[in-house]
Formats: structure tokens, C-alpha cells, sequence
């Protein structure tokens, strides 16, 4: 179940080649992705401090990152993410469309 409320992330897509999506999200307090699902694993690196509330499956649960933070998740997961905090959150979402081509060797 997504979150309820009228307030949506804006996406900022900074590129989108064989390789890589990379998007900036900025999110006003309380704002949502809505329900979603990445077709390829991927990569956040937070921008600003943040409450981050994250809804899979029904539950929901809460983190506090700083900037400068990251997480990762493989592809898959539908989810919901909403700015739990008070002041304006932003972070950097790296897909890895090829992740095969990651392998070092």
C-alpha cells in the first residue's frame, strides 16, 4: 500500500544511457515517489540529512541518513518512499541497467 498524500517527488533525470540512469529527487516535507518497482538494482547517495520513511509490502519503516549517506537494493522491490522529516530532503538514485559490466577483472 503507497503512502496517501498529494504531494509528489520531482524527479530530475541527469542521464540515461546503455549504462546508467542517474536521477535527482527533491522532495518538499511529506512528499512521496509513489508505489514503484526498479527494473534494475541500484544506488542512493543522500543529498541533505533526511527522515526517510519507506513503505514495502505495508510496512513501513523509518531511517535517518545524512548527507553524504547511501544505501543500495536490487531490482524488484516495489516500494513507496516519503520524506518523513520537516525540511526538504534530496538524494541521487544510480540504476545500473548493465550491472554485468560493474564486474571488475
Amino acid at each position: 500500500m503507497a503512502f496517501a498524500c498529494t504531494i509528489p517527488a520531482v524527479p530530475t533525470v541527469q542521464r540515461d544511457d546503455a549504462d546508467v540512469r542517474i536521477t535527482r529527487w527533491d522532495f518538499p516535507p511529506g512528499a512521496v515517489t509513489g508505489q514503484h518497482t526498479h527494473g534494475w538494482p541500484y544506488a542512493v547517495v543522500m543529498l541533505t540529512d533526511a527522515l526517510l520513511r519507506v513503505d514495502i509490502d505495508g510496512t513501513v519503516t523509518e531511517t535517518r541518513l545524512g548527507a553524504g549517506d547511501a544505501y543500495h537494493r536490487p531490482a524488484g522491490v516495489e516500494h513507496d518512499v516519503m520524506n518523513g522529516g520537516d525540511a526538504p530532503m534530496a538524494f541521487v538514485e544510480i540504476e545500473f541497467k548493465r550491472p554485468e559490466a560493474l564486474a571488475f577483472g
